[in-house]
């Protein structure tokens, strides 16, 4: 009885430290907008460039023994008369966001 009593605690409080998906992306959704709006006002040559998240999931790692979850956005970035859409990459490891390629 004592066993089952301490299983069932320590599964509550591992389940009181875990974040939604919705938590989770929007948590890293703004810095990955920054880094977006960074990467394609500086390809486009615009400085007032702005962006917002058209379409966002959290990935799963590549196998269960290598790779991190990752939340990967895809943000429509426009100014200048310009707009492009990129995909950006945050790991859960916290190691920050990163910008792929243009989306074509």
């Amino acid at each position: 009885m004592k066993y089952a009593a301490i299983v069932t605690t320590a599964c509550l409080v591992g389940l009181a430290g875990c974040e939604s998906t919705d938590q989770q992306l929007d948590a890293q959704q703004q810095q990955a907008v920054s880094t977006a709006v960074q990467r394609v006002g500086f390809d486009m040559n615009c400085p007032s460039a702005t962006g917002q998240v058209l379409s966002r999931e959290m990935v799963a790692p590549v196998s269960v023994r290598f790779g991190v979850e990752r939340a990967e956005y895809t943000v429509g970035v426009e100014g200048c008369g310009q707009r492009q859409t990129i995909v950006v990459v945050c790991p859960q490891d916290g190691s920050g966001c990163f910008a792929g390629g243009p989306r074509e």
